[in-house]
C-alpha cells in the first residue's frame, strides 16, 4: 500500500536537512524562507531488523523491506491559510499525505535566521497548527454552503449534516484539531467528504543542537504533545545527515561512539509507521519481502496486497510467527513443534507473521 508522510514546520527549522538525511536526495537548503517551493519526494526503506533475522534463518539473500514515501513540504508561516508565503500552494501539498512529521526547532544558531526572531518551540508549533485549523475551517465552511443549498432543495440528509458540521466548526474555532475531537461514526462519515488536514496523525520531531540540549524547551514540547496524545522524537538534523552518508559498518561504529542503539531517523520512520496503525507481514515463497497492511486486515485482503489474484482465489494461509521462527531456529523446527498454522478467510494477520497464501484462480 502507498504510505506517505509529509515533513512540515516553519522555515529554517531543519526540514530539508532531515529530509536529506532520510533520503539522501540532496534537497536544496539555504538560509532563507521558502527555499523549498515544489515538494521534494523520496521513497525510503522502513528499518526492520526482524526482516534481516528472518533472511538469515531462511537463507534468503537481498530481503526486500517495506517502503514509505517522505515528502518535504515548504515552510509555512503565519497567514499561510490566507496565501501568505505561497501558503495555499503549500497547504495543498499537505492535504495529499497520510501523516505529518512536524519539525520543531529547539536549537540556537545565529547563522540560521528564525522567521519570528528567536525560536520558541511551543509557540512555533501553535503558529503551524493555527494555520492548519484555519485552512480546515475554510474547507468546511465552503462545504457547508453547498450542503445548505441541498437543504433548501429538500434533501433530507442535508439538515443533519449541517448540524454536525456546525458542531465540528465550533470546536475548530475553539482551537481544537479534528484528530483531538470526540467524533461519532456519523461525524466521521460527514468528514470523509472533505479533504481536512487537522485529522491527520502528527509526530513532533524536535531538532536539537548536539552540543546544547535545551531540556526546559524539550519538556514543554513533550507536555504539549502528551496533552494531545501525540508522540515526539528527539533528533539532531546535523548529526543524522552525517550518519546518513556512512556505510553500514561505519554507521554502526558511529552510533556506538554516540551510545545510540539506532539513528534518530530510524526512530522517525518506525514512529511514522506506528502512527498510521500499520503492521508488517512477510512472504518468502520466492524472495523474502516485507509487506505493509493496516492492523486488523484479514488474510484475503493481505493476500491482495501481494497480488489481486491471491485475494480473488484465496483458499487458506499457512502462517508462522517470526518470534516462533526465532525461538525454533529454523522453519523445520517450527513445523516439528506444530507451530505452523493453517488459517482461513476470517484470520487477522498479526505483525511479524510469515505467510504463504494458497489460492486458485
Amino acid at each position: 500500500m502507498g504510505i506517505n508522510c509529509g515533513i512540515i514546520g516553519l522555515p529554517n527549522v531543519g526540514k530539508s536537512t532531515i529530509f536529506n538525511a532520510l533520503s539522501g536526495a540532496g534537497a536544496q537548503m539555504a538560509n532563507y524562507p521558502f527555499c523549498t517551493i515544489e515538494p521534494n519526494k523520496s521513497i525510503v526503506a522502513v528499518p526492520d531488523r526482524r526482516l534481516e533475522k528472518i533472511a538469515e534463518i531462511l537463507q534468503k539473500d537481498n530481503p526486500i523491506p517495506t517502503k514509505m514515501e517522505i515528502i518535504d513540504v515548504a515552510g509555512l508561516v503565519a497567514g499561510a491559510s490566507k496565501g501568505e508565503g505561497l501558503g495555499n500552494q503549500f497547504l495543498g501539498h499537505i492535504r495529499q499525505v497520510d501523516a505529518l512529521i512536524h519539525v520543531v526547532r529547539c536549537f540556537s544558531d545565529g547563522d540560521v535566521v528564525h522567521v519570528t526572531g528567536d525560536p520558541d518551540p511551543v509557540r512555533d508549533i501553535e503558529i503551524i497548527n493555527t494555520e492548519l485549523i484555519l485552512a480546515d475551517l475554510e474547507v468546511l465552511h465552503r462545504g457547508k454552503e453547498k450542503i445548505e443549498k441541498q437543504k433548501r432543495s429538500g434533501i433530507k440528509e442535508a439538515e443533519s449534516k449541517c448540524i454536525l458540521l456546525d458542531s465540528i466548526i465550533s470546536q475548530l474555532n475553539d482551537g481544537m484539531m479534528i484528530k483531538n475531537l470526540k467524533l461519532d461514526e456519523e461525524m466521521k462519515g460527514v468528514l470523509e467528504e472533505f479533504d481536512v488536514i487537522t485529522g491527520k496523525p502528527v509526530l513532533y520531531c524536535i531538532n536539537i543542537d548536539e552540543g546544547e540540549v535545551k531540556e526546559d524547551e524539550i519538556g514543554k514540547v513533550r507536555q504539549y504533545a502528551e496533552s494531545r496524545n501525540e508522540e515526539i522524537v528527539l533528533i539532531s538534523g546535523k548529526i543524522e545527515e552525517e550518519i546518513s552518508k556512512l556505510t553500514g559498518d561505519e554507521k554502526a561504529e558511529y552510533l556506538e561512539v554516540l551510545s545510540l542503539k539506532e539513528s534518530g531517523l530510524d526512530r522517525i520512520l518506525k514512529a511514522g509507521y506506528l502512527l498510521l496503525g500499520l503492521i508488517s507481514f512477510y512472504s518468502s515463497a520466492t524472495d523474502l519481502q516485507a509487506w505493509t497492511i493496516q492492523k486488523g486486515t484479514k488474510a484475503p485482503a493481505g493476500a491482495g496486497v501481494i497480488h489481486t489474484d491471491f485475494e480473488r482465489g484465496f483458499i487458506r494461509a499457512e502462517v508462522m510467527s517470526s518470534s516462533d521462527l526465532f525461538d525454533c531456529g529454523s522453519e523445520k523446527g517450527v513445523r516439528e513443534k506444530g507451530l505452523l498454522r493453517s488459517e482461513g478467510k476470517g484470520y487477522e494477520i498479526k505483525d511479524g507473521d510469515i505467510v504463504k497464501f494458497l489460492f486458485n484462480v
